[in-house]
């Protein structure tokens, strides 16, 4: 969970989104300010977490929030590859095979529960998740600029599921956990479930998508030192070379790893990204890529940390 949140950018429209989100998911700032870097670092979320806790309302307020199309697969083993990316046709009358496009050609695309489907159908979305595009019958369509994976998996049950590969986890951004909520918060959400109809109110856009790559086109541009640089490879050797983890940081991890301390720096109105700025988003990006035999993950990467000297600017 992260702590001690440094003053925010002074920028309207995340103002705003950060508004949204918080009305959606009502306690969990925390959760939220890294949600927001993460979709500014235009990375894949997966949260790991308990079901009934608010993953799906988020997902819809972060869609609604930015004006964005929503789709949302349910995962069961029985799901097909072609209900995510979509299938070919033939049309008689045509007499041609027309494209009919899955949930995957949108904008937000939730899958629930993602280690429910098998992982033929996981593996599915890979394409989608690493190049932004999908390719289907030696015909390769292009995705949304702004495309989004946001999946979710309980981590309590084990039967009929199938655990998220290497290969999988590697493509997501960061692994949040939402957490219950605090004993105020639960009291005024029964409090403001009194009387509901359940007929919700679809927020309101607060941002555009073109506002929104926008956003990520300045993300990309964040400066990032060569100490700075030379400090995250630090980093990613000793997650290899640790005596207990199996699979250390991938290059591909160590890039996201970099593009999410961008984001962070400049949701803080920073020009450059700090060690600092490394270190606070180190254990949602590491918890994904850090395959260990131990439980605790977060004591792992804390030995990381504390391992490499931080450099100076």
């Amino acid at each position: 969970m992260i702590q001690n949140l440094e003053p925010k950018i002074s920028n309207e429209k995340v103002d705003a989104l950060r508004d949204a989100l918080n009305a959606a998911l009502v306690g969990k700032a925390d959760v939220v300010e890294m949600v927001i870097a993460c979709i500014l670092a235009q990375g894949h979320l997966l949260f790991d977490d308990l079901p009934g806790l608010g993953k799906t309302t988020l997902a819809k307020a972060i869609a609604s929030a930015i004006g964005g199309n929503f789709a949302r697969v349910q995962c069961t083993p029985d799901l097909l590859p072609t209900d995510i990316s979509g299938f070919n046709v033939f049309n008689q009358k045509l007499q041609e095979f027309q494209f009919r496009p899955g949930p995957v050609f949108s904008d937000l695309l939730l899958a629930d529960e993602i280690n429910r489907a098998t992982p033929r159908t996981q593996s599915s979305l890979f394409e989608a998740m690493a190049e932004w595009q999908v390719t289907l019958d030696n015909q390769t369509m292009p995705l949304a600029k702004t495309f989004l994976v946001l999946a979710t998996q309980n981590p309590t049950e084990s039967h009929g599921v199938f655990p998220l590969p290497e290969a999988q986890l590697d493509r997501f951004a960061i692994k949040l956990s939402i957490g219950y909520p605090s004993r105020l918060n639960e009291i005024q959400m029964l409090a403001d479930k009194v009387g509901d109809t359940g007929d919700a109110v679809e927020p309101q856009p607060v941002l555009t998508l073109d506002e929104l790559e926008k956003f990520q086109k300045e993300v990309v541009g964040i400066k990032v030192s060569e100490n700075v640089r030379g400090y995250l490879v630090d980093l990613a050797a000793v997650t290899r070379d640790h005596d207990e983890v199996d699979t250390g940081l991938s290059p591909r991890g160590l890039i996201i790893w970099q593009r999410m301390a961008q984001a962070w720096a400049w949701m803080r109105g920073q020009e450059f990204v700090t060690p600092d700025d490394i270190q606070t988003v180190a254990k949602p990006v590491l918890r994904l890529r850090i395959s260990s035999r131990k439980i605790d993950a977060d004591r792992i990467i804390d030995e990381v940390i504390d391992s490499v000297k931080v450099p100076g600017l």
